[in-house]
């Protein structure tokens, strides 16, 4: 088995790919199961899977879509990628655009810590999260001009975001 610490850049193509074939199958059987209806795309950028399930109106995708929902079955596509291909898989799971809502919800969280730092702050610190969440936050801020940086360790790994220099 490859070493869990693997760095997922040098993956090819063609790796991600197949990570990504692989998912679309564990979760058409999911969803095959809960008898529930959906389109799977499938990219790969950035050195990671993205999968990404949607559907028409009146499918029930929504009873899915909630963020830790998404980020248990996401784990379970992630061992179900691991135990096929012997390496660590680092895919990103969409349902129903739960990603694009969770970015526009941390817009919003560094929209008012940038605030309390315009209102003399020296630092604001956001809860908890995901290292795929960190890291949309640290290009959230950058794109505002502060800094930021992660602390804490394991669930409590959490952003603060301070003023540059």
């Amino acid at each position: 088995m490859t070493d869990v610490h693997h760095d997922t850049a040098e993956r090819s193509t063609v790796q991600l790919e197949e990570e990504g074939d692989i998912a679309a199958d564990y979760i058409e059987e999911l969803l095959d199961i809960m008898d529930l209806d959906g389109d799977i795309d499938i990219d790969a950028r950035n050195g990671r899977a993205y999968v990404s399930v949607n559907a028409g109106e009146g499918a029930n995708l929504n009873l899915l879509s909630k963020p830790e929902t998404v980020s248990a079955f996401q784990e379970l596509t992630r061992l179900a990628v691991q135990t096929k291909t012997g390496a660590f898989s680092r895919l990103i799971l969409d349902i129903g655009g739960s990603r694009d809502a969770r970015r526009d919800e941390l817009a919003s969280l560094v929209a008012r810590a940038a605030e309390r730092i315009d209102g003399g702050a020296s630092e604001a610190s956001l809860p908890p999260m995901s290292s795929y969440e960190r890291k949309l936050v640290h290009d959230l801020v950058a794109e505002r001009g502060l800094h930021s940086e992660s602390r804490g360790e394991g669930a409590d790994r959490h952003t603060v975001i301070t003023r540059i220099g």
